[in-house]
């Protein structure tokens, strides 16, 4: 009978508690022997803050990284038919969410094995939860583009969706981007449109804060380089 494929949240923040981890999850990853991973170090750090005891030396570590990995992928192929249980993990929060994991979880599917979700944080969530924005209708477009120009243009389209269907635009950006990122959003959307910053969410630098644009004009806010991720709602059509 072939194992499980269980997907595994991990901390979003390396400073994060991992208090939200519950005895049944922390059982579970005390029983996995195989797992694929995007950053091995990152998931040895995680798996010795849940269980101090561990033997990192008897644990298989896959290497699936940001792209297609197809000899990684059949190498979990064969862990799972063989009865192991596989457990992926992301660098940071839930695989498979603008984080590798999807096409090994495809395969799984398309072979018959079961795919086991498990809840833990997420930026994007964790984001719109605290944004006081359109949770009914959103939209994730992951990086915007990385020219000034093009990031302005792609900036004004999505204002333009928004307000044209009443939907959240969530994307995010690398650290030593952030700023201009803010200061495009700034530069580029109506004096109404609501605009959310998140910074470290979970992290002890944690920052949550969601302002109309001309709000935001009101002060001036220099951005860490941490991981951030922004939101915009457009308040009046366009």
């Amino acid at each position: 009978m072939p194992g499980t494929l269980y997907l595994l949240p991990i901390a979003l923040s390396e400073q994060e508690s991992v208090n939200w981890i519950s005895p049944d999850y922390a059982q579970l990853l005390a029983e996995i022997k195989v797992f694929a991973v995007e950053n091995i170090r990152t998931s040895r750090r995680f798996l010795r803050q849940t269980n101090p005891s561990i033997n990192i030396d008897n644990l298989r570590f896959i290497e699936i990284g940001k792209h297609q990995n197809q000899p990684a992928q059949h190498q979990i192929l064969h862990e799972l038919q063989q009865g192991n249980n596989v457990g992926i993990m992301s660098e940071s929060g839930v695989p498979g969410i603008a984080d590798p994991g999807s096409e090994i979880v495809l395969m799984a599917h398309q072979h018959h094995i079961l795919v086991m979700p498990l809840v833990g944080p997420s930026s994007i969530v964790l984001l719109l939860m605290g944004s006081g924005l359109n949770g009914q209708s959103f939209t994730f477009h992951g990086y915007l583009p990385v020219k000034t120009k093009d990031r302005q243009q792609r900036i004004r389209q999505l204002e333009v969706e928004s307000a044209r269907n009443r939907q959240t635009q969530i994307f995010i950006e690398t650290p030593y981007r952030n700023q201009a990122m803010f200061d495009d959003l700034l530069h580029c959307c109506r004096p109404s449109t609501l605009v959310t910053l998140g910074i470290d969410l979970t992290g002890k630098n944690q920052f949550l804060s969601t302002k109309t644009v001309d709000q935001w004009k009101t002060q001036t806010l220099e951005i860490p380089k941490l991981p951030a991720i922004f939101a915009m709602y457009a308040q009046t059509k366009i």
